[in-house]
């Protein structure tokens, strides 16, 4: 594991202290007991915290100035603290215990490389039963299959899940409810390691029963989250948003209204997309056939005037497959897969690995 903080200082309280914060932030830091001890990885880690007691050493040794460095204090802090801090190299200035979910925070993005963000994709049907839950599950599989890192994220409370469609309900992981309170950062490391997933496709979905209210802090943390350690994320979004579909249209890079070739479900799409159009800002049309009434994708695009993503026709298969959680298998072939691949190839996505290496 890469040092992501080394921190200064010859008190084994606060040593102990910022070791425990590291640990709550799932990353890496060691302990150098003074100046001279930390001359040898000073320009390693991402975070250098330096405790009171060691900051007129590190300031005294004449280290290199570098970014990253906090000065770490209790409560009694005076000013010559703060002129410490400043002759130490110091940026910022901790006060213990008021900071102490600040420092968790910079631990986190600390111990994170940074590599870029995921692209974010929202999937919306313009009436119920349009298949969005299964075309933003075949998107995920696709990519995963791709070898990208993805995402899927069930916003949708009443939906059913779409854990059930992978065969996944049953997985040990987390849940929207083991998520509800959360607040602050969260690590994308653990995150990845803790959700349900097959193969790359890792899945964020509901617990059977009365769904858990999510405060808005957990839904930004959760896809701040994902951004930073996905390479995709796919949010199914229902017709009536929520707070967590709001969320997630606000984040989406392109937001796919499905909408199938019928009279209705277009009527009912205009309607939709103007709504959708005041949380995101790039909404691509996607038909589904086949069309009972010889309606075209061609035709339902103009009334709309949407961009169009593609069109692709229902699969007879995918009824059974979602009722027996094994959506996987069908879509390894089909008009849904080669929607879903020539999708993936527009957006011209780089696996995590890749730009990490990059990086």
């Amino acid at each position: 594991m890469n040092l992501a903080a080394l921190i200064v200082t010859g008190d084994p309280a606060l040593a102990d202290g910022l070791l425990r914060l590291a640990a709550a932030a799932d990353a890496h830091a060691e302990v150098a007991h003074g100046a001279d001890e930390a001359r040898a990885a000073w320009t390693w880690p991402v975070l250098i915290l330096v405790g009171a007691d060691a900051a007129a050493d590190v300031a005294a040794v004449g280290l290199q100035r570098r970014p990253g460095v906090v000065l770490v204090t209790g409560a009694d802090a005076t000013p010559d603290t703060y002129r410490l801090a400043v002759e130490a190299g110091a940026q910022d200035v901790a006060v213990l215990p008021d900071h102490e979910d600040w420092l968790i925070n910079e631990f986190a993005a600390a111990g994170e490389p940074e590599s870029g963000w995921a692209t974010t994709l929202c999937v919306v049907g313009s009436r119920g039963g349009a298949g969005a839950s299964v075309l933003a599950t075949a998107l995920g599989l696709t990519a995963a299959g791709q070898g990208l890192r993805t995402l899927l994220v069930d916003a949708d409370p009443y939906g059913g899940g779409v854990d059930l469609m992978l065969g996944l309900e049953e997985h040990e992981g987390v849940r929207w409810h083991d998520l509800a309170e959360r607040r602050g950062r969260l690590s994308a490391a653990t995150l990845r390691e803790t959700l349900p997933r097959t193969g790359d496709l890792s899945v964020l979905s509901w617990r059977r029963g009365e769904p858990a209210p999510v405060s808005d802090d957990a839904v930004g943390s959760l896809l701040d989250a994902a951004v930073r350690g996905f390479d995709l994320v796919i949010a199914d979004v229902p017709r009536y948003p929520g707070d967590i579909g709001r969320a997630a249209l606000r984040s989406a890079d392109t937001t796919f209204l499905l909408v199938p070739a019928e009279v209705r479900a277009t009527v009912a799409a205009d309607g939709l997309a103007a709504a959708l159009r005041r949380d995101t800002a790039d909404v691509r049309l996607v038909v589904q056939g086949p069309a009972p009434g010889g309606l075209t994708a061609e035709a339902v695009a103009h009334a709309l005037d949407l961009p169009s993503a593609g069109a692709y026709e229902r699969d007879r298969r995918l009824p059974t497959a979602i009722d027996e959680g094994d959506l996987e298998r069908a879509c390894r072939r089909g008009p849904l897969a080669d929607f879903c691949a020539k999708t993936l190839a527009d957006l011209s996505l780089q696996p995590y690995a890749y730009r990490e290496e990059a990086a």
